[in-house]
């Protein structure tokens, strides 16, 4: 299995190496971004309800902005190639950290905000909606959960690297280093990935701006109603969609606050985030790069999709609960099992979408995921800043993160609703004249 992987994956070599680049260089900033973003808004505290409202509003924000943005570039990616859009996105995650690199003072980090918010709106998500399209070029459909595994398996080893170069060097140099590695993915691939898409020819040269304009909104109405026709229409790709918004749903909400619960619940620094972050990503490793390709075949996604589900309840529960500093150690472990989410969804939706809409129905699905992701900070930011509180009603500083449990509860309700079938494009194929205009021409 491991050799026949291997050889799969080899299209992908120039995909996942500067993608890994990437993932580091992002992750060794987020165990250091709460103590900076602390000191800086609230200093000589260790709880700053500022800081936990600020990145609930940038959540909301970039998941207004993801609903109609995602979409777009997967439709994008379909007609104009992966490559330029890869390109673009990984590009903009270079901004926002320059800025903390010049200086670290309280208008630097609102202005960190700011660029991350729309650096975020482009990068989130799209990256891994794309490079999953990619995949889907060039790795047959039989093989394809075993490289979706790899490519969030690589993401997980890229946040063990990351948080090892988080834990050891010194914090002066983390975005100078993060910086440099950012801006060598972008190279790396411009020179090195090959497109597997070829791009749409660019009709009516001659039209006025105004009729350009018009058709480009024109486009970009009925690419977003072709998209959520091949959801809609087929019902596994919409009980998929219901996974996936209940479960973003809570984890969103839970990831939005959970380092600053630690921070001010037991007093976690950087180095604490670090060991935690490199120990589930340690153990994500092997679930995503050898547990799942060798289960997949023997109980297939849903069943694997369903436990990935178990476990995040559990994780989300002793988060919650958590009542020694030791607790959250054993809560991260369960994250070794709940990463299988994305790669058991990406390959549903993969085998349940035909070989040109692969960008659309991940893209569309992903845009899904995002209005979960504004709607979660809406109760979460102002519910973890209550309990975190003095004003409490009573003694659970988790009490958000256990609200946010119900909603992965949910999604595994509607994961058990799945029926995993050979994918059928026939109530589609009437909406296919969509399909002929590109999004920008």
């Amino acid at each position: 299995m491991g050799w026949e992987s291997g050889r799969e994956l080899r299209p992908l070599i120039h995909l996942m190496l500067p993608l890994c680049v990437h993932w580091i260089a992002e992750e060794m900033t987020v165990s250091v971004l709460v103590d900076v973003t602390t000191r800086a808004l609230c200093p000589g505290e260790s709880t700053c309800s500022e800081a936990i409202y600020i990145n609930g509003l940038q959540q909301t924000i970039v998941g207004i902005f993801k609903m109609v943005v995602l979409p777009v570039l997967g439709q994008l990616a379909d007609e104009y190639g992966r490559k330029p859009l890869l390109l673009l996105t990984l590009s903009t995650t270079i901004f926002p950290f320059t800025l903390l690199a010049i200086n670290e003072s309280k208008e630097f980090v609102y202005a960190y905000y700011v660029v991350r918010t729309i650096s975020n709106i482009l990068s989130q998500g799209s990256i891994f909606c794309i490079s999953v399209a990619y995949a889907a070029d060039v790795v047959v459909e039989s093989k394809r959960a075993a490289a979706f595994s790899w490519i969030t398996g690589l993401f997980s080893a890229s946040h063990v690297l990351g948080n090892v170069l988080a834990r050891f060097l010194p914090e002066k140099y983390i975005f100078e280093v993060s910086i440099a590695l950012l801006i060598l993915c972008p190279v790396y691939m411009k020179l090195f990935l090959t497109e597997t898409v070829k791009p749409t020819p660019k009709q009516d040269h001659h039209s006025s701006c105004i009729n350009k304009t018009f058709k480009v909104v024109h486009n970009r109405y009925n690419s977003l109603r072709y998209a959520a026709t091949i959801v809609i229409n087929s019902s596994m790709l919409k009980n998929v969609s219901l996974v996936l918004f209940f479960y973003e749903l809570g984890m969103s909400g839970i990831n939005s606050v959970l380092l600053y619960y630690l921070k001010s619940a037991f007093g976690f620094n950087k180095n604490q985030f670090s060991e935690i972050l490199m120990m589930v990503g340690i153990g994500s490793i092997v679930s995503q790069m050898v547990v799942l390709p060798l289960l997949n075949p023997l109980v297939g996604e849903k069943v694997i999709l369903s436990t990935a589900l178990l476990a995040s309840i559990a994780y989300a529960l002793l988060y919650g609960l958590a009542w020694a500093s030791w607790v959250p150690y054993l809560s991260a472990s369960f994250g070794v099992i709940y990463v299988l989410v994305k790669p058991s969804t990406y390959a549903i939706i993969s085998k349940a979408s035909s070989s040109t809409d692969q960008g659309k129905a991940q893209g569309f699905i992903a845009g899904v995921q995002s209005i979960a992701s504004l709607l979660s900070p809406l109760a979460m930011s102002p519910l973890t800043s209550w309990f975190l509180s003095s004003n409490a009603p009573f003694n659970c500083k988790g009490f958000s993160i256990i609200c946010a449990s119900l909603c992965m509860v949910v999604a595994l309700c509607c994961a058990w609703m799945l029926k995993p079938k050979t994918p059928s494009n026939s109530d589609i194929e009437e909406n296919a004249e969509n399909i002929e205009a590109p999004l920008l021409s």
